[in-house]
């Protein structure tokens, strides 16, 4: 199993496939040169897989998805619909761009990968492909990572524009644990993506995060002790689930 350290060192081999196959595909040096000429380059899901996890899932594990034990996090910008009124559309993919650009990083540094963007939002996967002993721990260290370094920018945005409501702009974040199918569930794309229950709650709790917040699951927050002591309880009625859900509503307090 990978050694997961707490910031981002850049790896020499693909820690997804030497996680998943143990075969130690070069993907920085020399000795990557050959790969490349292949078409083996580094994934921009994360700069430490390759493109071999990222569109030859089928090759990797044999089948065409698998179950595993996974954390999910989604994060989007609040705010957007009413910053998008005031700014013209280049400065707006600018703001966007600089949010994906803070997410992965934080992202990354806790060896988890952005497996989807989505416009002002996107999604990732803590312990697949590269894996990750304490996967719940590493999502919420990287949300708060994305936070703290999100928070500056869009604050100071805000008071440039000007005639926003106070606290219009942030980060909204969810973040469940959970069993989830991984692999390729369409004929025209070969990248994997994550399936499931787990992965529907994550994304109804960032729906209810409001700028600021991380939202965590109770399951999460389980997993996560060491860093959830004193965080509001919140019941949520969700969208597509029958009883209420209770959450742990994180804020970065640095």
């Amino acid at each position: 199993m990978t050694t997961v350290s707490p910031s981002m060192e850049p790896a020499n081999i693909c820690l997804g496939c030497w996680d998943q196959m143990r075969v130690p595909i070069p993907i920085r040096g020399l000795l990557a040169l050959p790969f490349r000429a292949f078409g083996v380059t580094r994934s921009k899901m994360n700069p430490n897989i390759c493109t071999i996890c990222e569109r030859s899932f089928r090759y990797v594990k044999k089948k065409r998805h698998v179950s595993a034990n996974a954390t999910i996090l989604f994060a989007d910008i609040r705010g957007f619909t009413v910053l998008s009124e005031r700014i013209d559309p280049v400065e707006l993919s600018a703001i966007v761009s600089l949010f994906h650009d803070r997410c992965a990083q934080a992202i990354w540094a806790h060896h988890g990968i952005v497996n989807k963007q989505m416009g002002d939002g996107l999604m990732a996967i803590f312990n697949f492909p590269i894996t990750i002993k304490d996967h719940a721990s590493a999502a919420v260290r990287a949300a708060l990572d994305i936070q703290r370094q999100c928070a500056v920018a869009l604050d100071r945005l805000g008071s440039d524009i000007g005639s926003l409501p106070e606290h219009t702009l942030g980060v909204g974040i969810g973040i469940h644990s959970g069993d989830v199918e991984i692999g390729e569930f369409s004929s025209f794309r070969s990248d994997f993506t994550a399936i499931g229950g787990a992965v529907n709650l994550a994304a109804r709790l960032e729906s209810q995060a409001a700028a600021g917040e991380i939202l965590l699951s109770a399951t999460t927050a389980a997993q996560a002790p060491g860093l959830v002591s004193g965080m509001e309880t919140r019941l949520l009625s969700l969208k597509g689930i029958e009883l209420p859900v209770e959450t742990r509503v994180l804020r970065d307090r640095s």
